[in-house]
């Protein structure tokens, strides 16, 4: 868990299919490499509804009826339910839209890192990385930001796909305390709704899902309900592990980030080489082949599970030159971090917005940032054993004013492999 790129090298190595066992007494097919990790992304053969999935998953509880861990939504569905769904929501997510948080989201960090201590130890994570986003959707989506303490303990569990008896009833609590959650918030916001002045120009996006749902009927109850518990856990947990993952790695790249302090013009090229250097998406979300599909010149067959290492594919050096350095002047750096084709992140402006906001704000109120404890005694989180997502616990830094020593190489700052 601490590095498992040397891992994913030796598959990839092998071949770009491999099958798989699982902790869930089934099998699945990892796709490795890059070209193929792109196709398989896009292949409509591949679906991700819950519906075709494999006995297994549905005995191990990750499956109710057609419903995921979040419910149903956009994510777990297939065309044509995965375009109305996607058309709903999409218009907030625009890059017009996104932009215009801005000012937000700059206020946020602000105040975020003007409460943190200098000169002693602090958690990033705790401090920073997860307030940020948590702050920002909550706001967008209308739900009390006094509340994100219970969100993250939500949506821990809800990620956990372990079916070890005790996380899997963690996780269905964690599903049944958020539902009813968002239940309520949805049933007193439309006491207030004035549905016959309501409009798609709502101060939120509760309010415009509850009139997608009941003036316009794009969406059923069990849809809105899913598609606000995606927003909410998607929404924040992801960012989380862009800023983690991505300020780890800077801190031991000391020539990179170096480069970033002197010119912070660099940080929107340097998150989307952090993206794919140590992503916050260590795999896609669950596939099921609906027919028998070649890869590579391996049939998987109809009805098994697909699994796309994104971590892996984007250090694939049939894509990437150098993919094991951190390297701030890499070209055409199409990763797959946000995946690819179909179902494409649409919250990928808004990652991007608040990555380049919070490593920009960071890095400029605290140049002299260092770890408080060598990377090796880190730890990562367990969440999930089909591994999703890739985030640590904690990132204890000591954050300091005074600018790093002047980075040693001008021009084009990189990093070797990790340890």
């Amino acid at each position: 868990m601490a590095d498992p790129y040397p891992a994913y090298a030796r598959l990839r190595d092998r071949g770009a299919v491999h099958r798989v066992s699982t902790p869930f007494g089934g099998d699945a097919y990892l796709i490795t490499r890059y070209a193929e990790a792109r196709a398989a992304l896009n292949d409509p053969r591949l679906s991700k509804h819950p519906k075709n999935a494999p006995a297994f998953l549905r005995e191990a509880g990750l499956i109710t009826g057609d419903a995921g861990p979040l419910g149903v939504n956009m994510l777990s569905s297939d065309p044509p339910d995965h375009t109305r769904l996607r058309r709903v929501i999409g218009g907030a997510f625009t890059a017009r839209r996104v932009l215009a948080l801005r000012p937000r989201i700059q206020r946020i960090a602000d105040d975020l890192l003007a409460a943190l201590p200098e000169d002693e130890e602090a958690d990033l994570i705790e401090g920073f990385a997860f307030p940020l986003p948590i702050t920002v959707i909550s706001e967008m989506l209308g739900v009390p930001v006094s509340d994100r303490d219970r969100f993250r303990t939500w949506s821990r569990a809800l990620i956990t796909t372990s079916s070890a008896p005790e996380l899997r009833r963690r996780r269905e609590a964690g599903a049944a305390a958020l539902t009813g959650y968002l239940s309520g918030l949805v049933a007193e916001r439309r006491k207030h709704m004035d549905m016959e002045l309501a409009s798609e120009a709502q101060p939120d996006l509760i309010s415009a899902l509850i009139l997608a749902a009941d003036r316009q009927g794009e969406l059923d109850e069990a849809e809105l309900l899913g598609m606000l518990m995606l927003l909410l856990v998607a929404g924040h947990e992801t960012t989380v592990n862009l800023i983690g993952n991505g300020t780890l790695a800077l801190l031991r790249a000391p020539e990179v980030l170096g480069a970033l302090v002197a010119d912070p013009g660099l940080v929107p090229a340097a998150v989307e080489e952090l993206l794919r250097y140590d992503g916050p998406v260590e795999r896609a979300t669950l596939r099921t082949a609906v027919e028998d599909v070649d890869v590579d010149g391996v049939t998987v067959p109809a009805g098994s599970l697909v699994v796309v290492a994104l971590a892996c594919a984007d250090r694939d050096p049939a894509r990437f030159d150098r993919p094991d350095e951190l390297d701030l002047g890499r070209r055409d750096n199409q990763h797959l971090a946000f995946g690819y084709g179909l179902h494409f992140c649409l919250g990928a402006p808004l990652a991007r917005l608040e990555g380049t906001i919070a490593f920009t704000s960071l890095l400029g109120r605290f140049p002299g940032i260092r770890l408080a404890r060598p990377p090796e005694q880190l730890r990562w989180c367990e969440q999930s054993a089909m591994m999703i997502l890739r985030g640590l616990e904690a990132l204890p830094v000591i954050l300091r004013a005074d600018p790093p020593a002047p980075a040693g190489t001008a021009g084009r700052p990189r990093t070797g492999p990790t340890a």
